[in-house]
């Protein structure tokens, strides 16, 4: 089972397994992460699932649809390294991935 590093703003990590098929969102929600609110539940509708992906891990992620950039945009503080972790789908591949939620969700 895939590993993920979920860090705060403030630095503060926490490593869990997450099933793989489930999204990084999913994986934040169903463990208690804070700073994901996932207001919509996955169906790409707003913006509170944004993460910050770690730099070396964002080019193995397919590419983010059109209708994601358009919703990151509505992000707090959108940085090149912007996903909506509802669309990270998590398998063996992204074993050991970061990412980093930002100091709010809008």
């Amino acid at each position: 089972m895939p590993k993920i590093t979920y860090k705060d703003f403030q630095g503060e990590k926490k490593t869990i397994e997450v099933d793989n098929g489930l999204s990084v969102m999913e994986g934040a929600i169903q463990n208690d992460i804070p700073g994901i609110d996932a207001d919509c539940g996955g169906s790409m509708a707003c913006a509170t699932c944004h993460v910050y992906v770690e730099e070396k891990w964002f080019n193995k992620l397919e590419k983010a649809e059109d209708a994601e950039v358009d919703m990151i945009d509505m992000a707090f503080e959108p940085k090149k390294y912007s996903r909506l972790s509802c669309q990270i789908i998590i398998n063996d591949e992204l074993d050991g991935l970061e990412v980093t939620t930002p100091e709010k969700q809008t």
